[in-house]
């Protein structure tokens, strides 16, 4: 389901139980653009297809929503050759062109006029809420993006005091010794992948990009001698999933190994609300317990994020 992550710490006093947030959300769902706004953003169903119009899926202790938006669409060219005619009109009037202020006022109309007739254009942002650990994850690597759904949740819910899930240390050092085996190592419950990004310290330094790269050879640690630390590294964690790791924990490229995808069955094919129940109750289970891993391991303030979640479906979740 979701591919790249931004998680969130929420006070368990702040999370709203389900039928709360359902009644919330309810209060703001997407609308269009009116006849001068540029965009909106509002909540939208986060299930398949338009069949569903509830805000939310909620499976045990976990929710799913959806941000959505919907933006007008105007086409550079449309505006330019717009203003154009609108200019060639005025000169033809005034015997002058016009330029400055005044040719930006003009484009300012022209876009105006052209508004109402702009293409919309909709997406939507995935996000989940583990009502029982205090835990928001958005499927977005972009900060912007993801703070833009805690924006919206604070404005239904009235407060949402929701903090990124930030290491409590340098989580640049700690990515860089995983590579070169200094310090306490690898934690054993993760394996290097193929793929790192390396910078150096210094303003406007060299950056190294790497893929399909053996991350122990003794290039990659020359590049570490020479100064630079990785802020990017490819991780498979548990055996059971791999991601690209960030230096501010964000995960991005997620993939499932097949040990953990098998456990779909049958599930997959047949009505897609149940296939997306069934990935989600998978999802949460797995992500759950990185969370906490990533929680502990860099020293973040976890709250109640705890290794208990067990492997596959969490339970509850899974009928």
């Amino acid at each position: 389901m979701f591919r790249n992550l931004t998680a969130f710490l929420v006070p368990l006093a702040n999370v709203p139980a389900p039928a709360d947030l359902a009644a919330a959300l309810a209060e703001h769902p997407l609308r269009d653009p009116g006849a001068l706004e540029l965009a909106t953003e509002g909540w939208v169903s986060p299930m398949p297809g338009r069949a569903d119009e509830s805000l939310t899926r909620t499976l045990g202790q976990h929710t799913l929503i959806a941000l959505g938006t919907c933006s007008r669409i105007l086409p550079t060219q449309v505006v330019q050759e717009a203003l154009a005619e609108k200019l060639d009109q005025l000169e033809t009037q005034r015997g002058r062109r016009p330029g400055g202020k005044e040719r930006q006022r003009i484009k300012d109309e022209v876009i105006t006029d052209l508004m109402p007739r702009a293409f919309l254009k909709r997406g939507r942002t995935l996000a989940w809420l583990d009502h029982r650990d205090g835990l928001l994850v958005v499927d977005t690597a972009s900060r912007k993006a993801a703070e833009a759904v805690v924006h919206r949740l604070r404005e239904a819910l009235g407060s949402f005091p929701a903090t990124p899930l930030l290491a409590g240390m340098s989580a640049r050092q700690e990515l860089t010794d995983w590579i070169t085996g200094d310090g306490v190592g690898m934690p054993d419950q993760l394996t290097l992948g193929d793929e790192a990004e390396l910078r150096d310290l210094r303003d406007e330094g060299a950056i190294v990009r790497c893929r399909r790269q053996d991350l122990a050879a003794e290039e990659v640690r020359e590049h570490v001698n020479a100064g630079k630390q990785v802020v990017q590294l490819a991780i498979t964690y548990d055996r059971r999933l791999q991601c690209v790791l960030a230096e501010d924990l964000t995960v991005r490229k997620l993939r499932f190994e097949d040990v953990v995808t098998d456990q779909l069955g049958d599930v997959a094919g047949e009505d897609a609300t149940a296939e997306l129940d069934a990935r989600f109750a998978l999802m949460t289970g797995e992500l759950g317990r990185l969370f906490a891993f990533l929680a502990e391991t860099f020293d973040c303030d976890h709250g109640t994020l705890k290794l208990d979640g067990g492997q596959g479906m969490p339970p509850g979740l899974a009928a």
